[in-house]
């Protein structure tokens, strides 16, 4: 009896769980996003989940989507070697239609922690932590050759990212989906944490670009394993975390008083104006 009354637990435990994914997909598949087109085979789309439908919680998330084509420098690495600004001034330099954050940087001195390449030329290298192993956000990269952007996976090698041969490359991570497939990720505070996030996927001939906002009661942020499941629902079949919470920041040129899309949370409120200085963005430039 105390076996069967174990198994029948096991079974209500795992129905419970399969219907909250089936609801939470639905419920994101089918809400009425706003899309606005941003530029040339490109389109702006958001949704703000106010009725804490989706994992539990209200979320507000916007994407950038792009016809991944074979135009040079149309999705290009912006980056500062010592200097901090915030994605929408790197946007506004850079005379670009679209900004978000990139990869994880130094607050305190500037500089990207993480090796990005431009132009052919590595402008900053992996920074390797007290242990002497490749942290989780240096074990994948977005690389971008020949105007075509692709999301790489570490393959154990010492000087992997030097070697690949995209003109254009950002180490970070953690990789969410590779080849259609999930990859695993860590059960550590960063990962089951619901924090402010930003990330690049693939989805057939198109690039997603994705902010989700957090730390705000209209918005939760989400862990990896949400980020991971949104971005498969939008049709990844592979995806990259990029540095998130205070970080997280989209910029769209024209949009709004500010271009600022999300609500960054670096000031603790809920408007447009909490952007974090930042070292490196993913641009979007104009007229490909």
């Amino acid at each position: 009896m105390f076996r069967k009354s174990i198994i029948l637990s096991l079974f209500v435990c795992a129905f419970q769980y399969s219907y909250a994914q089936n609801t939470d997909s639905l419920t994101f598949v089918k809400s009425k996003w706003i899309k606005k087109s941003i530029g040339s085979k490109s389109k702006l789309i958001t949704h703000h989940f106010a009725d804490k439908n989706l994992f539990g919680a209200n979320q507000n998330i916007s994407y950038i989507e792009i016809k991944n084509l074979k135009k040079k420098g149309y999705i290009a690495i912006g980056q500062e070697v010592k200097i901090l600004k915030p994605t929408s001034k790197f946007g506004r330099d850079l005379n670009a239609l679209a900004a978000v954050n990139g990869t994880f940087f130094d607050i305190k001195n500037g500089g990207s922690v993480d090796l990005i390449k431009t132009n052919g030329l590595i402008n900053a290298q992996n920074r390797i932590e007290n242990g002497g192993g490749r942290s989780a956000h240096q074990q994948a990269a977005i690389a971008i050759s020949n105007g075509l952007l692709d999301i790489k996976k570490w393959d154990g090698s010492e000087n992997w990212e030097s070697n690949l041969a995209a003109e254009d490359i950002m180490v970070s991570g953690p990789l969410l989906r590779i080849n259609n497939k999930d990859e695993k990720i860590d059960s550590g505070s960063f990962s089951i944490t619901r924090h402010p996030r930003t990330a690049v996927g693939i989805a057939g001939n198109k690039v997603i670009i994705l902010t989700v906002d957090g730390r705000h009661e209209n918005s939760a942020g989400m862990s990896l394993f949400e980020l991971s499941k949104i971005m498969k629902w939008l049709g990844c079949s592979a995806s990259i975390n990029l540095d998130g919470g205070g970080s997280t920041t989209m910029w769209v040129h024209g949009f709004g008083d500010t271009g600022v899309v999300n609500y960054p949370s670096d000031n603790k409120k809920w408007d447009h104006n909490g952007e974090r200085n930042v070292a490196n963005v993913i641009l979007l430039k104009k007229k490909p």
